[in-house]
């Protein structure tokens, strides 16, 4: 049997990962999300704050920004190779076991597999600001900005790389409100879908 796969998509602050951390414990399948990069640093020679530092300044989100980053003979960007690494850290994650995979295109890159569930978590803006400031405090920014920001540096980076539309329904298998549904019952629904599909596969 192939490997089955959840991939998770997520606004901020909607609580993505916690729900793909509690359904990894509540399937006892592996949960990658931070790991990708050390993976990816592992692969690519570089540190992992470098990387971080990378994907916060994903130079294609300003197209004019973009136009003057350093390119090899191939017209790639460092942040172009680190992409190529990435994709290639996520299959032999799917090739290697079920599991749940926590954004990083990982919906797009897997499209393929017949055994993957894609989904996209979202919420209400107010949710989520009440939701960010109860799990990550106050900062010097206001909720507002950082939800702002945070989704819009997601949205840059997944249209760039995947030509697709973040958070466009067709892209999912389905897509779950955390602010009205909550995070226990989105887990549970997730849940039940996997337990249905497994025991189809096994009929």
């Amino acid at each position: 049997m192939k490997n089955r796969i959840i991939t998770i998509s997520r606004e901020f602050g909607s609580g993505g990962r916690t729900v793909g951390k509690e359904l990894s414990k509540r399937l006892d399948i592996p949960y990658y999300d931070a790991e990708i990069i050390q993976m990816t640093a592992a692969e690519s020679g570089m540190t992992q704050e470098y990387i971080r530092l990378q994907d916060e300044m994903t130079p294609h989100a300003n197209p004019l920004v973009n136009s003057f980053q350093a390119r090899d003979q191939y017209g790639m960007t460092l942040q172009d190779h680190l992409w190529q690494i990435q994709r290639k850290v996520i299959f032999d994650l799917a090739n290697r076991s079920d599991c749940i995979i926590i954004g990083r295109c990982a919906d797009y890159l897997l499209f393929h597999l017949h055994h993957c569930l894609r989904v996209f978590i979202h919420g209400d803006f107010d949710d989520r600001m009440e939701r960010i400031l109860k799990v990550y405090g106050e900062s010097a920014e206001s909720p507002k900005k950082r939800l702002l920001d945070k989704d819009f540096r997601r949205k840059a980076y997944y249209e760039f790389y995947t030509e697709q539309k973040w958070g466009d329904p067709k892209n999912y298998d389905i897509m779950l409100n955390s602010g009205s549904l909550g995070i226990d019952q989105c887990i549970d629904i997730l849940a039940s879908i996997w337990n249905n599909n497994k025991e189809a596969d096994e009929i």
